[in-house]
């Protein structure tokens, strides 16, 4: 028998298994996992050929929710009715469509949607395939964790995900060197090439540097970009808003540089949009298309609608939604406070000024001028 560490745990398997024998013996289905032996990505295509040894360490990884349930998510009862029966009825019209926009393009991707949102801490995989539908991203987002193709009630949520509507952005979230981010987008690419889904040419790229404030490492990450750049990853990197360092980013050759509002998760909103700004002005010279995202930290509809009138391409989110007292509605804000600071920045707003401006003209009134 062979000795081996599959998942940090010891088990054993027959002699000479081969990695494609292990995951049978397992019951784990080959197309939806993703296999490392002894930090070694093992491509789908030499499961066969990959033998184990005595003392090998496994990992057995696949797609999960970015993110855990919370305990007051847990607490609710499966009979309790889900937040999308009070938005059933919910229809979109309008006298006229607006004004024709020109795509968001990412690298090799081409998007209507500016709104990029999370597949994590929601209360259940209902609610969350429910609120990426409404928010009308076609961009979601997942982390790459552990074996764990299903849950306590037998679900997976790629039973949820639409693969074929979805271009799935994998996430290195929990990251916290350069070396473990390039392994788990090594085997994100290999689990979504499996499925057959275009996501499988990026990744965001997240490398940490604080377990209290999940701000970025800024040396690990240009690291980790440059290797994964190296790699012929599209690379969409979360940073900070410091826009010296978003500029060594872009020229690393991230496909996307993706500033935070504020802390993951904190749901204060761009804290500086100061800075949201010189990294635009930094990063579009001469290349005015140049996607600038902006990732984490948003609350509400009107955090997004802030960034997008600042000039950002976009806004990644998921606490803001999943945590939201109703996230059904929530992702249908979140949708329109999108569009209408995309609408509103290509408009342009008026000029602040100091003092008052009549909207009336003041010529042909009846009552004199008050000095």
């Amino acid at each position: 028998m062979l000795t081996i560490t599959i998942n940090g745990e010891t088990r054993s398997l027959p002699d000479r298994a081969s990695v494609a024998q292990m995951l049978e013996h397992l019951g784990y289905d080959r197309r939806r996992t993703a296999v490392e032996v002894n930090r070694e990505l093992v491509p789908g295509n030499e499961h066969d050929k990959q033998l184990l040894a005595s003392g090998d360490a496994v990992e057995i990884v696949t797609l999960v929710g970015g993110g855990s349930p919370t305990s007051r998510e847990r607490e609710r009862p499966e009979s309790a009715p889900s937040p999308t029966a009070t938005l059933r009825a919910v229809g979109v019209a309008s006298a006229s469509a607006p004004p024709a926009d020109k795509p968001l393009t990412i690298g090799k991707f081409t998007f209507t949607s500016r709104l990029i949102t999370g597949t994590g801490k929601y209360a259940g995989y209902e609610l969350m395939h429910d609120c990426l539908s409404a928010s009308a991203c076609e961009v979601t987002t997942v982390a790459v964790r552990r074996e764990r193709l299903i849950d306590k009630q037998g679900r997976s949520i790629l039973d949820y995900l639409d693969l074929k509507r979805y271009t799935i952005l994998p996430n290195t979230a929990g990251c916290f060197s350069a070396e473990d981010a390039i392994r788990h987008a090594r085997l994100a690419r290999e689990l979504l090439t499996n499925l057959d889904n275009p996501g499988a040419d990026w990744v965001k790229l997240e490398c940490l540097g604080d377990a209290k404030t999940l701000l970025p490492d800024p040396v690990a990450t240009l690291e980790a970009t440059e290797q994964l750049v190296n790699e012929k990853f599209q690379v969409l990197v979360y940073t900070s808003d410091d826009p010296i360092m978003a500029r060594r980013l872009k020229n690393a050759g991230a496909a996307s540089v993706m500033p935070a509002g504020s802390p993951i998760g904190s749901g204060q909103g761009v804290l500086n949009p100061n800075n949201i700004r010189i990294i635009l002005e930094y990063l579009k010279d001469g290349d005015p298309d140049y996607p600038v995202i902006v990732d984490a930290g948003v609350g509400t509809a009107s955090d997004v609608t802030v960034a997008m009138e600042l000039g950002c391409d976009g806004v990644l989110l998921n606490t803001g939604i999943a945590h939201a007292k109703d996230p059904l509605r929530m992702a249908w804000a979140m949708r329109y406070a999108c569009d209408a600071g995309r609408l509103a920045f290509l408009a342009g707003r008026i000029p602040r000024k100091l003092y008052a401006q009549a909207s009336s003209p003041m010529e042909g009134r009846i009552a004199p001028t008050q000095l």
